[in-house]
């Protein structure tokens, strides 16, 4: 198991390798009695350089010597993409947004868990879909403290099982990962040890899990963002649809999902000389310049120059057609929302639709 500590493994240390070295006699040491002075002198005033100030309401008082533990804290660590800890939260977890909405969120982090604990060879005691619990078998940790050349070697040898819970909004859009320790037992020696862990400790083991299973999380999670660019970087073709009639508006017809269509739109329209000056995904509308880049001599010897005032302010409406969800209408006005010309909009529609039908290199 990966950890963020200096060394991974003393999270299994014995419980003396996580105390600090030298005697803890200075716990029973007898309290010096404060300097009497005699009637009539002065008291002399004393450093406060040494006082110890006093402790906070929270911090637990029998803390000290054995009971100290000296390791450095584990922090959990967010590494994949959509993921984040919830500050002011009790519990050991990690909230998960989703990255792809065509991907079912509660779906994904079931399949990554279950890759995380098949990738290590820790078996699942007993999975829940429906309540979005996953219970491992027992996971076993062993370390060799002490070898010796004559003589069988002493091992420490740690065993858990662990509880994932995954919760997912109704929304479906964001949920948690939590981890919690569900048994505990150690032996060293051959010898088994009755520890009873601390919430700390369990903390310090859930942390460390934890972190385990969100690095497996980011990898497939960096795959996902990989195919969605290569997804994102294929052309979408599109097609012109004429005005049926005198009072109506010819509009451009992608071969897309409308959310993919306006992404794409995105990264097409300053190609093609429109600034993108806002933009309302609700409503599906671009607010554009038009700013004509074609030049003298391309717009007097070509027949495809956007037949656009340069300068002007233009609207692209963008909607899901009406009989095919997989299909995208959109049409471009002027800055009063009126529709333009068909041989205005045919030129415009020229120029985009080369461009958005193009594979863009993925990086």
């Amino acid at each position: 198991m990966g950890c963020c500590c200096i060394d991974c493994n003393s999270l299994y240390y014995p419980l003396e390798r996580r105390q600090a070295d030298g005697g803890f006699d200075y716990i029973n040491a007898p309290e010096t009695k404060p300097l009497k002075i005699p009637e009539g002198l002065n008291t002399p005033k004393y450093s406060q350089e040494y006082t110890i100030p006093p402790l906070n309401a929270k911090v637990n008082p029998a803390l000290v010597g054995d009971a100290l533990d000296i390791r450095p804290p584990l922090q959990i660590l967010p590494m994949a993409d959509g993921t984040h800890v919830e500050e002011g939260s009790d519990n050991v977890k990690v909230v998960v947004e989703t990255i792809d909405n065509s991907v079912d969120l509660k779906k994904e982090m079931f399949t990554v868990v279950e890759g995380f604990l098949k990738s290590k060879d820790y078996g699942i005691a007993k999975e829940d879909y429906a309540t979005g619990v996953i219970d491992t078998d027992w996971i076993e940790h062993e370390d060799v403290i002490d070898s010796s050349w004559f003589g069988a070697d002493k091992v420490y040898k740690v065993r858990q099982r662990y509880q994932f819970v995954l919760e997912v909004r109704p929304h479906g859009r964001t949920g948690n990962l939590i981890i919690n320790v569900l048994d505990h037992q150690q032996s060293y020696n051959g010898e088994d040890s009755q520890t009873i862990l601390s919430s700390e400790d369990k903390k310090r083991y859930s942390i460390d899990m934890l972190n385990s299973a969100i690095g497996f999380m980011a990898k497939e999670r960096a795959r996902i963002v990989q195919n969605m660019k290569v997804q994102q970087s294929k052309g979408i073709d599109m097609s012109y649809v004429a005005a049926p009639s005198e009072k109506e508006e010819g509009y451009w017809l992608a071969d897309a999902p409308l959310k993919r269509t306006w992404d794409r739109l995105a990264l097409v329209l300053p190609d093609v000389g429109f600034e993108i000056v806002d933009m309302d995904s609700a409503k599906g509308l671009y607010y554009v310049k038009f700013n004509d880049t074609s030049g003298f001599w391309s717009s007097l010897f070509s027949d495809d120059a956007i037949k656009l005032k340069d300068k002007a302010n233009y609207r692209l409406l963008v909607a899901q057609d009406k009989s095919d969800a997989n299909k995208t209408e959109i049409r471009i006005r002027d800055n009063e929302d009126q529709p333009l010309s068909e041989d205005k909009v045919q030129s415009v529609y020229k120029a985009v639709s080369d461009i958005m039908s193009e594979d863009r290199k993925v990086h």
